[in-house]
């Protein structure tokens, strides 16, 4: 094949692409021919089509029919799209007056980074909570609710905010738990839970009780993975017509409902930097492997680091949503940095 029939090939190959993305109709050599001028023949393009065939980027249920995608072809066509697509000035102005108003609250922020990203690409998006790879004590609480019994609110570096109500053998008045709470903030600040128990101090029989329970805490929370999520957009997602068929609809359903597969994603696809877009069979997960997945770490290295996602069919506006998890992990990016500078 000439180096002209082969970017020809290539550029036919594109436009199939693009055209289905928008129509979800199989593209007809017809249809190319009459938007686009690529100085050919019919029979030059339904040539091409059948070798994009023969090649395993697109199928055709016959050989008069158009063609639709198939993985190889998105892979082809995400290949050809630049990493740096980008939004709007407008509509970038718009998201960041909407998340920088939740920045000190992470769960409304990142819930508004779901919901935000999913209405701009009409599909369905995840969020990660950002996780640090040992959480480190910033800060405790501790409230008397009974002589014996005592709440402790424990906040850990990353804004990450952990309760949990403990008793006693003997009564303990307000003002001793309250020095208790003092010393130990200033003798735990910055600390891992590995560090903490390392630490030597003289600590009262109630005061290694509380100590016991930050060690429970800080332990559950190294141990959460990527649980806590924030799913934004299911519906925009299931109103495509690839989930028309009920059974299919019910299977995309029992699969986000199940979640185990948030921490397979973002353990074997979320790696390094920018954008990763993984197309139906490059999912390791036999689930996913109707669906594409476009995702990016974003947060600080080393300090709090989660992934931001969008869920949706392989026929999706790729290049739209490329750009909208560049900009919005980007902006997550900014906003935990400022909250770890803080700390």
């Amino acid at each position: 094949m000439s180096k002209i029939a082969s970017k020809r090939r290539d550029s036919v190959l594109k436009i199939i692409v693009s055209e289905y993305i928008v129509t979800a109709n199989p593209v007809a050599s017809e249809a190319i021919l009459r938007h686009h001028s690529l100085g050919v023949s019919p029979a030059t393009i339904r040539n091409d089509m059948a070798s994009l065939e023969e090649d395993g980027y697109i199928s055709r249920p016959y050989t008069s029919s158009g063609g639709v995608p198939l993985d190889k072809g998105y892979r082809f066509y995400v290949e050809s799209i630049s990493q740096s697509q980008e939004l709007a000035g407008e509509e970038q102005k718009r998201i960041r007056q909407v998340l920088d108003s939740a920045v000190d609250e992470y769960d409304r922020l990142l819930r508004l980074a779901a919901s935000t990203v999913a209405k701009l690409v009409g599909n369905a998006a995840i969020v990660t909570f950002p996780r640090s790879p040992e959480c480190k004590f910033k800060h405790l609480e501790a409230i008397a609710v009974h002589p014996y019994m005592a709440m402790l609110i424990l906040i850990l570096r990353n804004a990450v905010l952990r309760r949990q109500t403990i008793s006693f053998d003997s009564p303990v008045p307000s003002d001793q738990l309250e020095e208790a709470a003092t010393r130990l903030n200033r003798e735990y600040a910055g600390l891992t839970k590995k560090q903490i128990t390392e630490k030597k101090m003289e600590l009262s029989n109630f005061e290694n009780k509380i100590s016991t329970a930050i060690y429970d805490l800080m332990s559950s929370e190294d141990a959460t993975g990527y649980e806590s999520s924030y799913l934004e957009g299911l519906r925009l997602m299931l109103g495509q017509p690839e989930f028309i068929q009920r059974e299919r609809m019910l299977g995309v359903l029992e699969l986000i409902e199940a979640r185990e597969w948030v921490k397979r994603v973002v353990d074997w696809q979320v790696s390094g930097s920018g954008v990763n877009v993984i197309i139906g069979e490059e999912n390791r997960d036999l689930a996913l492997r109707d669906l594409s997945l476009v995702m990016s770490n974003y947060g600080v290295s080393d300090q709090a680091r989660g992934a931001l996602g969008i869920i949706g069919p392989k026929r999706m506006d790729y290049p739209r949503t490329i750009a909208a998890v560049n900009y919005v992990s980007g902006l997550l990016s900014e906003l935990v940095a400022r909250v770890c500078e803080g700390d």
